[in-house]
């Protein structure tokens, strides 16, 4: 593997040269990476599908992701990223391919808010004319050798690492004024496509737009197809119903289109992978969230869920915390990752914002214990690190001794455990308590039925219960089946064990938990004889 990587940045590096002397030239993942083609791709694991297999090993998705601007800033150090992102254990980081978001008041600095002139997008500069941020505006018939060399690099830099990499295509445009940052606006290109409302961009309204829409996602897939640790989400946050413009079913059109598209191009290239998404909210009805359909069609294998109020799902309405608020709400986290449970796709609580921005350690345990619920409950999870920024990669000091090194011993105990051969079950441990929310883990390796139990107790207590966050103590009821068993506590603040303890299962045992605050793990281990 070393040589073959050695090859390849050698290969890079006459690539890069040949962009310096002819810039028009753009060369595809083909030519850039030869030791990754071939190489089979990222997929679901056939153990089981709520897992995925990669490079012949079971993964878990767990990752404190910057926001997303790792290729489209020209100002953030991706490569200081990824080192503190393996250093930490991440698995998997989410990266957006065209859209760029608009600075604001309240997060000025994500990597995904470039300034204009660090901006780069698909489509080369040149104007002219200058685009509604000031810049020159795009040829959209001129691919950008400097985007396509930095996103080559950068799944280069990342495979090397071993990361998994989802690759945001599209993203709903939101507002007018982060519509009139996109490449594909009519007074942004030369060639004057995208002459609609923001509503309609993800739509098939505008037919010539849909065109360059399809060009672009063919030469994502083109370009990145030949590596193995990535997949792609075709929109972030769909959604429609705005009153007089596209609605959720047109929304779904154009994502089933694209999907097509993109699937159509893996084709060409015999190089499958995994698509991620949901369907499109709707802006009507507070903001309702429906996931049913994402699960029950194939537009994607992966299901990306964003945990927030109003997700309409098996017949229920999960209310999983308001935006950036705070909000803990582990009952309904746990309840929907149940519920997605019983679907045979990876369900991944995907860019969780419940506080995100509160980069302090009250923010950061929300974000832990949400993190443990879903892994607990049989879901992945995505949480956005606010603290990366350009000029801070690897987060701060304070971030990387909290949820990042939070993250890593989550992601540490999950490699631990044979998760693909467990499923969702916390009926083994009783606290008696309301104010704790228990899930857990219960691994059934075959040929050694309850092989290892795995439990996460953790306060359940809103912000404004004016006990939330104090100590906890008492005795857990164990029912573990015949046989004997090593039972410990671990800490998924410290990542460390207490020494263990014998118990003999077949019987209710009970156990005496120490002084706790916000969560504790038990883990029950059957002994081999």
């Amino acid at each position: 593997m070393t040589i073959a990587f050695r090859l390849q940045a050698l290969i890079q590096i006459i690539g890069m040269r040949i962009h310096r002397l002819f810039p028009a030239v753009i060369l595809t993942a083909s030519f850039l990476c030869p030791a990754l083609y071939g190489a089979e791709a990222v997929k679901l694991d056939p153990d089981n599908p709520k897992y995925l297999l990669f490079r012949g090993k079971p993964l878990v998705l767990v990752s404190a992701s910057e926001h997303y601007g790792s290729v489209i800033n020209r100002s953030f150090d991706y490569e200081k990223y990824l080192d503190d992102a393996v250093e930490h254990k991440m698995t998997m980081t989410r990266t957006f391919l065209l859209y760029r978001e608009l600075q604001s008041a309240r997060n000025p600095s994500s990597p995904c808010k470039p300034e204009s002139p660090d901006y780069i997008a698909p489509f080369v500069r040149k104007g002219p004319g200058k685009a509604l941020d000031g810049e020159h505006v795009y040829d959209l018939d001129s691919w950008n050798p400097e985007y396509f060399e930095r996103l080559h690099k950068f799944l280069d830099a990342a495979s090397k690492r071993g990361i998994v990499v989802e690759l945001t295509v599209f993203s709903n445009a939101y507002s007018p004024e982060t519509w009139s940052l996109n490449p594909l606006r009519a007074q942004n290109n030369l060639q004057h496509v995208g002459t609609v409302d923001w509503q309609e961009y993800i739509s098939l309204k505008d037919k010539e737009l849909v065109r360059w829409q399809t060009a672009y996602a063919r030469k994502i897939i083109e370009e990145t197809s030949g590596y193995d640790n990535v997949y792609y989400e075709i929109c972030n946050e769909p959604g429609g119903g705005t009153p007089g413009h596209a609605t959720p079913a047109d929304v779904d059109a154009w994502q089933e289109e694209m999907a097509r598209v993109m699937r159509e191009e893996m084709t060409r290239l015999q190089r499958p992978h995994l698509l991620a998404g949901q369907q499109a909210f709707t802006y009507a009805a507070k903001n309702a969230f429906p996931m049913d359909a994402t699960f029950a069609k194939d537009t994607v294998e992966i299901v990306n869920d964003h945990p927030l109020p109003n997700t309409l799902f098996a017949g229920r309405t999960f209310e999983m915390g308001n935006f950036m608020s705070k909000e803990l709400m582990l009952k309904d986290v746990a309840a929907f990752c149940s519920a997605a449970y019983s679907w045979p796709k990876p369900t991944v609580m995907d860019e969780d914002n419940a506080a995100s921005m509160y980069r302090d350690l009250t923010g950061w345990t929300i974000h832990r214990k949400r993190a443990w619920t879903s892994l607990m409950n049989g879901c992945l999870y995505d949480y956005i690190d606010f603290s990366i920024t350009v000029g801070s990669e690897s987060g701060t000091a304070a971030s990387r001794a909290g949820i990042r090194s939070w993250m890593g011993h989550l992601s540490e105990f999950m490699d631990s455990f044979d998760y693909v051969h467990s499923k969702p079950d916390a009926g083994w441990v009783s606290f008696p308590s309301d104010k704790v929310m228990v899930s857990g883990l219960v691994s059934e390796s075959p040929g050694r039925q309850g092989l290892d139990y795995v439990a996460y107790i953790a306060d359940r207590r809103e912000l404004s219960d004016p006990d939330a966050g104090g100590p906890l103590q008492g005795a857990v009821s164990l029912t573990l089946p015949a046989g004997e068993f090593d039972v410990a506590l671990y800490s998924p603040v410290t990542g460390l064990y207490s020494p263990a303890i014998k118990t003999t299962g077949g019987k209710v045992t009970e156990l005496a938990l120490p002084l706790f605050a916000q969560d504790i793990v038990i883990r029950a281990t059957r002994r081999s004889h």
